[in-house]
């Protein structure tokens, strides 16, 4: 091929090439945390001296769905990459087999078995490091499926809505629960983040906790409040918690990037100390006769004491969806709404548009 702008040159080669090339990294990865070695300590081994261990499918399906794949039949990829498999020195079972193992699995402590690998993989990654004290972040997440058994979510979709919780400092995650598409978001909660605090090793402990409005729950606040956890939860817009916006002076409200924060003390029917509602406010188009609502609300629930801008942005930083979202309004306030002194004290957008509309004139001129 001839050379134009770009130093390079391709030639032709009898070596074994891949396109997989990321998923050696994470097979290096996994050998590296002997992740393998785990895997067959906890699950139950062959039964015939043929047959494969549990680290081979369970190592297949991981690095197959990291590729992209999403049945069991993607597992060709794989087998046909000669290259990846001699590089991590692997054996592919075909999609039949694993698909035999997993039936078997189902059956018997194979679910157990792989929680208390994530356990062990869980300590050792925490121990790693000195803090003592970690934010758990819970939340549901849609799969959809075509599954026949699948159910409708509240999204109308077919599929399932597993919960995870995992901490904000490192992105582990310390429970899942594969749930129904069907079941309810709240469902189970307080049982979850207990489950949560129960597999964080000897010496590490939650004291922080954010979640949706999901958990907004007399007996999740309680128990924070028992345990000396601080909290962030989103609050149901129920009418107890309307009248508190309702009573909030207008001269408390104080801006918030496109809308205004206040705070109020609040209370469930049952639980044991009052607590803080960060409301956020947000102007809307009111319907034409003028009737309804002027502002949007959102509610956030703690027991947190510092100002509520600072509670405000540490709630939205639940979860890796929230941080990129977070960054991406920032970059769109920065590119397109920021006040600039150079462009005469006008947001780039508006002034590239006055820019167009005057150069369009001057051409028709």
């Amino acid at each position: 091929m001839n050379q134009t702008v770009m130093p390079f040159k391709l030639s032709a080669t009898d070596e074994s090439l891949t396109s997989h090339a990321g998923l050696a990294l994470l097979g290096e990865f996994m050998a590296a945390m002997k992740v393998p070695a785990m895997i067959d300590h906890h699950l139950p081994l062959p039964r015939s001296g043929r047959g494969f261990m549990p680290s081979v499918y369970i190592q297949s399906l991981i690095l197959m769905l990291h590729g992209g794949g999403r049945s069991l039949e993607d597992l060709r990829m794989l087998s046909n990459d000669d290259a990846l498999k001699t590089a991590l020195g692997i054996t592919v079972p075909s999609s039949d087999a694993v698909g035999d193992w997993l039936r078997r699995m189902g059956k018997g402590s194979a679910i157990s078995d792989l929680l208390n690998v994530r356990n062990e993989l869980l300590a050792w990654a925490l121990n790693q490091e000195t803090r003592d004290a970690y934010t758990l972040d819970i939340d549901a997440t849609q799969i959809t499926a075509e599954k026949y058994a699948a159910q409708c979510t509240y999204k109308n979709e077919k599929g399932y809505m597993p919960i995870a919780g995992h901490l904000a400092e490192n992105g582990l995650i310390v429970h899942e629960e594969f749930r129904e598409g069907n079941e309810a978001p709240a469902s189970d909660n307080r049982a979850f983040i207990k489950a949560c605090k129960a597999n964080m090793p000897k010496g590490k402990h939650i004291t922080r906790l954010r979640a949706d409005s999901a958990t907004y729950q007399t007996d999740v606040i309680n128990d924070c409040e028992h345990d000396g956890v601080m909290f962030a939860i989103g609050a149901k817009k129920d009418p107890a918690v309307i009248a508190a916006i309702q009573a909030i002076a207008e001269t408390d409200w104080v801006p918030f990037g496109d809308g205004a924060l206040a705070s109020v003390i609040h209370s469930m029917e049952k639980t044991r100390k009052a607590f803080r509602l960060i409301v956020f406010r947000r102007g809307k188009q009111q319907e034409l006769d003028g009737h309804g609502d002027a502002y949007f609300y959102h509610v956030i629930a703690t027991n947190r004491t510092d100002d509520p801008a600072t509670i405000m942005r540490w709630y939205r930083m639940r979860g890796v969806d929230d941080v990129e979202r977070a960054t991406l309004i920032w970059v769109e306030w920065f590119n397109n709404r920021r006040i600039m002194r150079p462009l005469g004290d006008m947001p780039p957008l508006e002034y590239e548009e006055l820019y167009y509309r005057q150069t369009e004139y001057q051409k028709a001129a």
